[in-house]
């Protein structure tokens, strides 16, 4: 009996590890609606190179989407911004709170924001002279991050 189980559930977690496959993809239909409107509205001039679409065993799928230039953009399974990365290019400012970017501005005159991870209550950001600066949701600088 305890033979059986073990197969039993074997088969299952093979079945279901089968059906957790990553998607490449590079139709811009297969993302949610929002993620279509942040990549025309935020990267107008940027086509979608690829969609790496992370399908998960347990929870939401998540969408890794590579553009034109290099530029890497995810999304959560509603079609939000969950992380940035512009290489050397700047994130667009009008997708980060105004207090984050005047307080770049103000303390680090000469760099770009490059990168940014957007986590449930916080913002990390990555500067183009390689410090990366958290801010809380409302864009109140933090800390450096070390």
């Amino acid at each position: 009996m305890k033979k059986y189980l073990s197969i039993i559930v074997a088969l299952i977690l093979g079945l279901a590890s089968a059906q957790a496959r990553d998607v490449i993809s590079r139709n811009v239909a297969d993302l949610p609606a929002s993620a279509r409107t942040t990549l025309t509205k935020y990267f107008p001039k940027k086509s979608v190179n690829h969609i790496k679409i992370d399908k998960k065993l347990v929870g939401n799928t998540d969408y890794e989407v590579i553009l034109s230039d290099g530029t890497e953009v995810d999304f959560d399974h509603n079609g939000n911004w969950k992380e940035i990365d512009m290489g050397s290019n700047a994130v667009p400012e009008a997708l980060l709170p105004k207090a984050l970017v005047n307080y770049v501005r103000k303390n680090y005159k000469g760099t770009k924001i490059i990168g940014v991870d957007k986590k449930n209550n916080k913002y990390e950001i990555e500067l183009s002279n390689g410090l990366d600066l958290e801010f809380d949701r409302a864009g109140n600088f933090l800390r450096i991050d070390r």
